[in-house]
């Protein structure tokens, strides 16, 4: 419209009409500065061209002029049908804007014109995406895009279908070309290249094409393309990679840059329905990638989500949708802890076997600053190079090089924010028990000592071993008990602390409403980090720190002291220390403890360093 009117190259005005540029309208010119001819300031081309002229049809529509409504149509080439014309306010607003900017349309050309095509994005992607080598068939296969070469498929999420308690498995086919009735290998999020576990083969017996609320059934999809498979739901918990090669690797899973800490008990309100909430927990466990369902040992059923809301939307489409309308019970939303370390073990702790054959002498310490978020991110993480892994914690966190490549595991989960490392020296047959060291190491990390919370941050140091000549007598039964409690006895050593999750909560507001927020917020623990006001409007962007544990009710607390002017967004950011000391009563960190040892059904108060220390 503009390029005609002005007879410049379309592409050329569009250049001008982004950032510091100016039109001129009594030279006729176009300018980088804001002052004109006659030294007034002119506005920014954007705003003169575009925006301008969008407020001024915004402003005639609602107050209904209906010469300048013709005159704007007419010269935007609009034309209204039928019972359009007799459309007024808001109605007209929406179809005047339909035909104006219709945003489908500019979102699908926004996406065509800036995001690369999978043949140009896979070349650089396939660094980050493939966990095996970077020359192998499956790798080249996915850099070059080939619809001929070996499949390679990513199931990112599970759609749930119109037949009760199946799903179809939607993914990406980033190499080779998947069909209906294929043959291939089920690599789950558990797999582990070389071993048959979480890995299944078997046929696909649909492909479909998933468009929006619509399912059309295709008979293949080449690389570069989004697909839904049909019949393999019952392998895949939450994603998977799908391959027909036998030398794939997995890919690599997706991060979330939230975590659930939010937890709740679930129970049916009728015993009989029992069977029914299991079966339900499953669907919801595989529709949404980020919520965990567990049974707790004491056979509690636990949905844990990424906070209230998160957790309220997954329990209503538990009970609606997956349980039939079953009615269900839930507790008050609980908050998952963890336990830490503040200070290097005041002694080296020994526990004996009980034969009393084998002796462990063990000290505890925190992780340097950065490393637990280094793990979590995978920076660091256990199928790393010894060495590289290595260089690294010696180089960036001043560990001593020769231990730093003597890290035994990680816990919990073969992959937590908790290490143990080996620095002794000349120990014999120390090898035949490092499974025996590893497994009690998960068990020590999963349930911590002060509350059974999973631990964080915490390094285990082996100082020295002394071990029975006969293997008979150096066994699981003997070493398992007795490294766990030699790991309690180390934690207790080491002033141990518990860890609350913190979220990052971002509010817009306008300037009068701000004494409300500072007000609730230190109510609930909270502090702000940030205030900046939002250039050309009366609005304010504040960023605070929010205890989750405080978070429960904050949103309406919120809009009751601001009138409803302020709206908060909460996203989990960080772990911070509880205040206080776990072992004076009046304490918070000591209440957090109580409170959780209660709830676990656990015996009152911190176990004693007696029972898991031995004496010489």
């Amino acid at each position: 419209m503009y390029a005609k009117k002005f007879g410049v190259e379309r592409s050329k005005l569009m250049s001008r009409l982004w950032g510091d540029n100016y039109f001129d309208p009594a030279t006729k010119k176009w300018k980088t500065n804001p002052t004109g001819s006659n030294g007034k300031d002119i506005p920014r081309a954007f705003c003169q061209f575009i925006l301008d002229p969008i407020y001024k049809l915004f402003d005639a529509i609602m107050k209904d002029h209906k010469d300048k409504i013709e005159k704007m149509l007419k010269g935007l080439n609009i034309q209204l049908k039928g019972d359009e014309k007799g459309f007024t306010g808001k109605n007209l607003l929406k179809t005047v804007m339909k035909k104006f900017l219709p945003a489908a349309e500019a979102l699908l050309e926004m996406i065509v014109v800036h995001l690369p095509s999978p043949v140009s994005a896979q070349k650089y992607r396939v660094e980050n995406l493939y966990e095996g080598p970077k020359d192998d068939e499956a790798a080249v296969s996915i850099r070059n895009c080939n619809a001929e070469g070996p499949l390679v498929l990513y199931v990112s999420k599970m759609v749930p279908t119109t037949d009760k308690g199946r799903f179809y498995a939607f993914g990406r086919v980033f190499a080779g070309t998947v069909k209906t009735g294929q043959k291939v290998r089920i690599m789950g999020a558990n797999y582990v290249y070389g071993k048959k576990e979480d890995l299944y083969v078997k046929s696909i017996q649909r492909t479909v094409l998933m468009m929006g609320r619509y399912v059309e059934p295709i008979e293949d999809v080449p690389a570069g393309n989004t697909v839904g498979l049909v019949g393999v739901d019952q392998y895949i918990l939450k994603s998977a990679t799908i391959s027909t090669s036998e030398t794939a690797h997995p890919m690599v899973q997706m991060k979330f840059s939230v975590s659930p800490v939010v937890r709740v008990a679930v129970e049916p309100k009728n015993a009989a329905d029992l069977p029914k909430l299991v079966e339900g927990l499953k669907r919801l466990g595989k529709s949404d990638p980020l919520v965990q369902c567990t049974i707790e040992e004491s056979g509690e059923h636990i949905v844990a989500g990424a906070g209230e809301l998160h957790l309220e939307i997954c329990l209503k489409d538990l009970q609606e949708e997956y349980c039939g309308g079953v009615p269900l019970k839930t507790s008050d939303p609980v908050v998952s802890f963890r336990e830490t370390v503040s200070a290097v073990s005041s002694m080296t702790v020994l526990a004996k076997s009980p034969n009393k054959h084998n002796r462990l002498f063990m000290t505890a310490e925190p992780f340097p600053q950065g490393l637990s978020e280094d793990i979590d991110n995978k920076v660091i993480n256990e199928k790393d190079d010894p060495k590289t892994r290595g260089k690294i914690l010696s180089d960036k966190y001043g560990w001593d090089a020769t231990e730093a490549r003597k890290i035994w595991c990680f816990g919990p989960d073969t992959t937590g924010p908790n290490m143990v490392i080996d620095t002794t020296k000349g120990v014999q047959y120390l090898n035949e028990i490092k499974d025996s060291v590893v497994a009690a190491f998960q068990w020590a990390t999963k349930e911590g000592v002060l509350a059974e919370e999973n631990c964080r941050g915490i390094r285990a140091n082996i100082m020295d071993v002394t071990l029975h000549t006969d293997a008979i007598h150096r066994g699981g039964g003997q070493i398992i008990p007795t490294a766990r409690r030699c790991f309690y006895a180390a934690f207790l050593t080491a002033s141990p602390q518990m860890l609350e999750p913190v979220y990052l909560v971002e509010i817009q507001t306008p300037d009068n409403a701000v004494g409300g927020i500072y007000s609730c917020l230190n109510k609930r623990r909270g502090h702000v980090i940030s205030e900046e006001q939002k250039i050309g409007t009366p609005l304010l962007h504040v960023k605070a720190y929010l205890p989750v544990m405080e978070s429960f009710g904050f949103t309406a607390d919120l809009r009751s002291q601001t009138s409803g002017q302020a709206f908060p967004q909460c996203v989990f950011d960080h772990w911070q220390q509880v205040q206080g000391d776990p072992y004076k009563a009046d304490s918070k960190s000591a209440q957090v403890v109580t409170s959780i040892r209660k709830r676990k059904g656990l015996k009152e108060g911190i176990p004693p360093l007696d029972n898991y220390l031995d004496k010489m």
